[in-house]
């Protein structure tokens, strides 16, 4: 649909300023999307949640966003995702939104169909597309075909890192007219900054102890096996070093069955937690060894809290990590080269110093207020004319 075309119901005068975000679970929206419905509620709009209730449901309506529950699944292929369609479908019949904003590739292409069949105004944020450079032809068979498909039922797309920029571009869309940049979903710098941490005590753990923490989901994607065998094969025999790894998810239980089968020392499971910000003031290195990122806020939060990152060189970590700068790339398998890299932090409180000072900078750009101004400015693009 053109631009013109958001508003040009017969009856456009009576309409409400009613806005939807739309994700595949509730969980993507409790994480990362709260401020932008903040954002969208201050310009005047009564902002919905759509997507799979796995138990934030009732958070999301208690700070002020009706929720519809609609049973999406991951999973593309999945049944679920029929009665899901025809849900969301009469649900966009019924509250006729002016703007529906969709997170996740599934929810996203499924209420760009049901947009483009109720004439209702869709914009897309990408948080990472499922086809990307070194993907399987499996991944670009079916997501890019799907995201071809859905090109031209989506008012605006909007993009978190470069690589993905350029996808969007041979999609068709036009950058400043229906293609955006932002810088991720932004951090909130200072809940970083000046944090008191108890941390080390509760591991049990010295001021000469090096922390090295991962914070990540326990999924396939995520790849914590390639980080334990750099723990295995280099990293533990230094005895001062302790591996933190904060988060849970499907591999969580075979990922602790990994550990005790191989003896591996000094790794800590933490399962999620709310004190992020408390266990980065302790930690001296950050990790994420995923195999492929949108614009992980994992490194984002690292970087806020003055840490050297250690990473896998992947779309959306290269965004955020300069080799050698405030941190090192890693090529996604090559153990040694991880193992190298983290020695090299920890033997050198020094390049450590040097390294966190050069991601405290970086991080600036990246801030939660400065992609609040971003995406007010898209939302105003496209709504100026209501």
């Amino acid at each position: 649909m053109s631009e013109s075309s958001w508003f040009d119901y017969a009856d456009e005068g009576n309409r409400k300023k009613l806005a939807l975000f739309l994700a595949t679970v509730d969980t993507h929206i409790v994480s990362f999307h709260i401020p932008f419905m903040k954002l969208l509620r201050s310009l005047g709009y009564t902002v919905e949640v759509a997507c799979r209730d796995t138990g934030f449901g009732k958070e999301i309506e208690n700070g002020g966003f009706p929720f519809h529950n609609i049973p999406f699944s991951r999973r593309p292929l999945s049944c679920a995702n029929i009665s899901a369609f025809f849900k969301l479908l009469r649900l966009l019949r019924e509250r006729r939104y002016t703007l529906v904003h969709t997170h996740t590739p599934v929810a996203s292409f499924l209420g760009r169909l049901a947009g483009w069949m109720t004439r209702t105004p869709v914009m897309y944020t990408a948080h990472g597309f499922h086809f990307y450079q070194g993907a399987s032809w499996k991944n670009w068979l079916l997501w890019y075909t799907l995201e071809k498909i859905a090109a031209p039922m989506t008012e605006a797309l909007i993009v978190m890192n470069e690589e993905d920029f350029e996808q969007g571009r041979r999609l068709g869309f036009i950058p400043g007219e229906t293609l955006f940049f932002v810088h991720g979903v932004g951090v909130d710098i200072g809940r970083f900054q000046n944090v008191y941490s108890n941390f080390r005590h509760e591991l049990g753990v010295g001021d000469d102890a090096v922390v090295i923490t991962c914070v990540a989901e326990f999924t396939p994607t995520k790849n914590h096996a390639f980080l334990l065998s750099a723990w295995e094969k280099g990293v533990s025999v230094h005895p001062h070093a302790y591996l933190v790894l904060v988060g849970d998810g499907e591999l969580l239980e075979e990922t602790k069955d990994l550990v005790r089968e191989r003896s591996l020392p000094r790794v800590y499971f933490l399962g999620r937690r709310h004190d992020i910000p408390e266990i980065l003031a302790a930690t001296d290195i950050v990790v994420l060894t995923s195999k492929r990122e949108g614009l992980p806020r994992a490194l984002l939060e690292g970087m806020a809290a003055g840490k050297p990152l250690v990473a896998t060189d992947v779309r959306g970590n290269r965004d955020l990590v300069e080799d050698n700068i405030n941190g090192f790339l890693v090529p996604l398998g090559n153990v040694e080269t991880l193992v190298e890299s983290l020695i090299k932090l920890i033997g050198s409180p020094e390049l450590r110093a040097q390294m966190g000072g050069k991601s405290r900078e970086k991080v600036e750009a990246y801030s939660l207020e400065r992609v609040l101004g971003e995406m007010k400015a898209i939302y105003q693009k496209f709504l100026e004319n209501e």
